[in-house]
Order: C-alpha cells, then sequence, then structure tokens
C-alpha cells in the first residue's frame, strides 16, 4: 500500500470455537491468551517488550471459525513482527503457573459478558438457532470447562488444529511481497501437515431462549437463516439488512426509533460463515414498550417483500460499496479480509469483483429475499424484563400471516 510507514500482518488459523468438541468449549480462546505467556525463547514480559520497544502493537482474537494473532509495527520492524507472531504460536511452553493466572482472567471475563446484556443476548441467539451443535456454543465457554484445562488439554488442541493447511500469514501496509513468502517457506514450509477433519456441518433449526432479569431494558434479538459465504445470496442478504435495519435511513431506525421513540438502538445485520449465515435483528426497549415495538418491528418485516423500493435498494448497495473501499484504506482491515477470504475462497477476490457483485444485486432479488424470511422459523432470545414479549411460535404465526 504506497504511502504507508506501517504494516499490519497476522497468522489466522482456521480453528475457533466451532471445531472443539463439547468437552473442549472454550480452549480456542484460551489458547488466544495463552499465545503471550511465553515460549521457548521468549518469557511473556519478553514478548510485549519486543513489540512495545519499537511502537508496534500486538493482540489477537478468537472466532467461531478462526484464531487470530496480529500486529501492526513500523516497515523496519516488519521482520521483528513476523519473528514474535511465529514463535508465540509455534513454540508455547504453557506454563502451569502461568494457565492458572490465564484461567482467572478467562473467567473474569466470562463474568462481565454475563453482566453485559447485550453481549449474552447474542450467545443466546447463536444457541437456539444451532443447539447441540458446536456452531451454537459460546466462544469464552462454560465456566465449569474453563476451570478443567491442564496443558495437555491445550497442547492436543494445538496439534490436532494448528497445522499449516489451517494457516494464513497475511500482511498489508508497506510490507514486500517476496521477504514474507521466504519467511513463510522457511518458518512453515517443514511443518508437518494435518490432513482432513471431521467438522460438523451447521445446521439452522431455529428455537427460543429467554431470562427473566431486572433490568432497565429489554434485549430483543431475532435469527433467521441466512446465506454462506460462499453463497452468492449473500450479497442479496446483507442488502437486505441494509434496507431494515442498516443506518439511520433503514425501514426499523425510522419507524421503530424515529417516528415512534421505542428504542435507541435498533439495527439489523447479514452475519456469514463458510457453510451457514444469520441474519440477526436487535432492538433494546424498556419493558413497557416491548409489545408495541415487536408489533412494529414485525410489521415491516412482513411488509418488506412487496414494499422494499428501488431507491432503498441502491442506498443500501451504495452503503455496502463505501463500507468496503473505505475499510480498504486501512492495512489491518486489508490484512484480515486477504486472510479471510483465502480461508473462505482459497484466493482474493478482486475488490472490482466484489462491487459488481454487489451491483448486481436487484429488487426482486431483495424483495424475494424478504419473502423467504417470513417462510421459515427464526431463533429469538431476549433478556431482561421479558413479561410482554410474545411466544417465539405467536411470533412466527403473526410474521407468516
Amino acid at each position: 500500500m504506497p504511502g504507508l510507514e506501517s504494516a499490519s500482518l497476522g497468522l489466522w488459523v482456521s480453528a475457533g470455537a466451532r471445531h472443539e468438541t463439547a468437552a473442549e468449549n472454550g480452549i480456542a480462546h484460551f489458547l488466544e491468551h495463552m499465545a503471550f505467556k511465553g515460549t521457548t525463547t521468549r518469557s511473556a514480559l519478553k514478548i510485549a517488550e519486543e513489540i512495545e520497544d519499537v511502537g508496534g502493537y500486538l493482540n489477537a482474537y478468537t472466532s467461531r471459525e478462526t484464531t487470530a494473532y496480529y500486529a501492526r509495527v513500523l516497515k523496519r520492524d516488519v521482520g521483528l513482527a513476523l519473528d514474535v507472531i511465529s514463535d508465540i504460536v509455534l513454540n508455547p511452553i504453557f506454563d502451569p503457573a502461568e494457565i492458572e493466572v490465564e484461567r482467572g482472567v478467562i473467567l473474569q471475563e466470562i463474568g462481565q459478558s454475563l453482566d453485559t446484556p447485550d453481549d449474552i443476548v447474542f450467545d443466546w441467539l447463536q444457541e437456539a438457532a444451532y443447539p447441540d451443535q458446536p456452531m451454537g456454543r459460546t466462544i469464552l465457554g462454560p465456566a465449569e470447562r474453563v476451570r478443567a484445562f491442564g496443558r495437555e488439554d491445550l497442547a492436543g488442541f494445538v496439534a490436532r488444529q494448528y497445522t499449516p493447511e489451517r494457516m494464513i500469514l497475511s500482511a498489508a501496509g508497506a510490507v514486500d511481497h517476496a521477504e514474507i513468502l521466504r519467511f513463510a517457506e522457511r518458518v512453515f514450509g517443514a511443518l508437518p501437515g494435518g490432513g482432513a477433519r471431521d467438522e460438523v456441518p451447521a445446521r439452522f433449526v431455529g428455537g427460543e431462549k429467554r431470562m427473566n432479569k431486572a433490568l432497565e431494558q429489554v434485549h430483543f434479538t431475532l435469527g433467521f437463516k441466512a446465506p454462506s459465504y460462499r453463497d452468492e445470496a449473500i450479497y442479496t442478504a446483507q442488502v437486505y439488512a441494509g434496507v431494515m435495519g442498516g443506518g439511520m435511513s433503514s425501514r426499523l431506525f425510522q419507524e421503530v426509533r424515529e417516528k415512534r421513540g421505542l428504542c435507541y438502538s435498533i439495527y439489523t445485520q447479514a452475519g456469514a460463515y463458510s457453510d451457514t449465515g444469520l441474519l440477526t435483528l436487535y432492538a433494546g426497549t424498556s419493558g413497557e414498550d416491548l409489545a408495541a415495538l415487536t408489533q412494529v418491528a414485525g410489521e415491516e418485516l412482513r411488509r418488506a417483500g412487496d414494499t422494499i423500493r428501488a431507491e432503498e435498494v441502491a442506498r443500501a448497495k451504495a452503503q455496502m460499496k463505501a463500507g468496503l473501499l473505505m475499510g480498504m484504506e486501512g492495512a489491518s482491515a486489508r490484512a484480515e479480509r486477504l486472510a479471510r477470504q483465502v480461508a473462505i475462497f482459497g484466493r482474493v477476490l478482486p475488490v472490482d469483483e466484489t462491487v459488481e457483485r454487489i451491483d448486481a444485486v436487484s429488487l426482486p432479488e431483495v424483495r424475494g429475499f424478504a419473502h423467504y424470511l417470513m417462510t421459515h422459523a427464526p431463533a429469538m432470545a431476549v433478556y431482561g424484563p421479558v413479561g410482554d414479549v410474545p411466544a417465539l411460535d405467536g411470533l412466527r404465526d403473526d410474521l407468516v400471516a
């Protein structure tokens, strides 16, 4: 990326929460924490100091399909960042004392999540959408499992899942492509392959989970079966999500918030995975306004298939394209996009190709997708003073009426 003095780079490993067994739930996230706790050549303090001594930034995250370890440094320090990242992924020591310390940190993180309603309600929605399967489990895992993990558990998961065919080294910004290739070949080229793994396909089921609690607001979510990343219809789903709840001009924002004042936050988004997708609606409102909110939102969902207008589709497409192109101006977002696309498609989609796919979405396709959603049972999760939340069966009947 010409003109940049810094680079973003990292290792994206296709080993996330969905690749765990039920007994391992939470271990991918535990490993993310342990990456910074020492290797065979660096102490935990040394890992932090080497990157921060040059003004850099080092972090990691876990999702349902990926664990990523990444850094941002000045261009002269790319070699150092590559060395540190490869070291923490390939040579962790899993010191028992550090495991105990980090176990406490993760248990605190779980506790914090349980006290954050708009976090926990999406975990519940995922569980309701994909019950009794890996895709429906939480990323943090249950506290009882986190308390049980030991060194052998961590090392075993790494041995099975952290194999070269599941790793993508991605970099963007002030980087030399040939230098990155030479490093990858030298450090990762001799690693033994892991072969194919048994991955449980995600199967959207739908259902509901609710918990009554004395909160100021009800956190209300709906989830509908949506296309995967590999399905061309993902672009239609994303345009639909933009029309319905993608911004201040969207239908739900205007009808529910601006015209009636029934909430502060309401939005829709089309999330996708390698083999499934979940279109979600979120709203936070007071207990006394909940019944009115669900009625108005349900009406907007019902009538979308017949009333979405061409100008709304054009606006949502413009928002998608602008978001894509603006995101490409940041090295971190670009490095992540490169890794995600190689993991999903085996190649990087040119930006022009993605823009063409967005432009190709038509009004009839968006309306058809809106009708499709109303013919499939959704998932629902609600947290707070839930007394006025309709049962899922009744809500589904209203949506298809």
